[in-house]
């Protein structure tokens, strides 16, 4: 018949999504730097800066909400659900590139401390640094929290694998618990913290990479949230579950970042020195 489909694609309509993501992506960070020179525009960057994020966050509503609507018209075929995965693949293998920046950073300042002796005295950590964080008390119990929150994830994965939907839920809300634990733990850490951002290169480098990480943290939280959401409406089958099984490759990737963190920036990074 004319117009009937005989393939396994998706091949979507002409949509303003992508437009309206693109002038919020645009208008975001030219507020952001706007707001970095009060001079200009007379102080109104931070508004320029708050507009473009309220598009950016309408676009990701928007647009999510039409995928899920998508799947359950039961566009989400085999090949397009493989094809999806890669696209979380690919945007998880770009994560990590972003964190080894921040790793590259961290050992670069550290390995070749002789290189800035004019600021950090040639030594690491710095002189200016009397105490460094204590790895083996709160870091340690974050670390422990984070791989529970890896078990319970796991548990609702296989538990909507095999159809319980009851161990679904109760394994999201354990690791979103879990989640939000951990980032008060940080909150904590950080407020009674020995040394301040951006006093020196040990600062900085430690807050960027264990803030941005603290950051793809609260965003796993609300991936799981949205999850349990859909759970609790009755969506995710054992053959359809791509927006659960996304939510769960972002959480072990987030895990696995943190094991690094934890052992070369908390641990190695400053062994030996006087702890907080």
């Amino acid at each position: 018949m004319a117009g009937s489909t005989n393939h396994d694609y998706h091949i979507l309509a002409p949509d303003y999504l992508p437009f309206l993501g693109s002038v919020s992506a645009l208008t975001m960070t030219t507020g952001g730097v706007i707001s970095m020179h009060p001079d200009v525009l007379g102080g109104a960057g931070k508004y320029v800066l708050l507009l473009g994020f309220a598009g950016v966050l309408l676009t990701m509503f928007l647009w999510w909400s039409k995928v899920i609507r998508e799947a359950h018209e039961g566009h989400h075929t085999p090949v397009v659900q493989l094809h999806l995965r890669y696209g979380m693949i690919t945007f998880i293998a770009s994560e990590v590139m972003f964190f080894v920046g921040w790793f590259w950073a961290f050992f670069d300042f550290s390995l070749f401390p002789s290189t800035m002796s004019d600021v950090v005295g040639g030594q690491w950590p710095p002189k200016a640094i009397e105490h460094v964080m204590d790895a083996f008390d709160l870091p340690l119990l974050n670390t422990l929290i984070l791989l529970c929150s890896g078990c319970t994830v796991t548990w609702a994965h296989h538990s909507l694998i095999h159809g319980d939907r009851d161990g679904l839920k109760k394994g999201l809300l354990a690791t979103i618990l879990l989640g939000i634990l951990f980032s008060a733990i940080q909150a904590y850490e950080y407020a009674h913290a020995p040394f301040a951002f951006g006093q020196n290169t040990y600062g900085s480098a430690f807050y960027m990479a264990t803030g941005f990480h603290g950051f793809h943290v609260i965003v796993g939280t609300i991936f799981l949230i949205v999850c349990l959401i859909r759970a609790y409406k009755g969506d995710f089958t054992p053959k359809q579950h791509f927006g659960f099984e996304a939510a769960a490759w972002y959480w072990h990737f987030v895990d696995v970042v943190w094991l690094f963190l934890f052992i070369w920036i908390y641990v190695w990074g400053g062994w030996g020195y006087p702890v907080h």
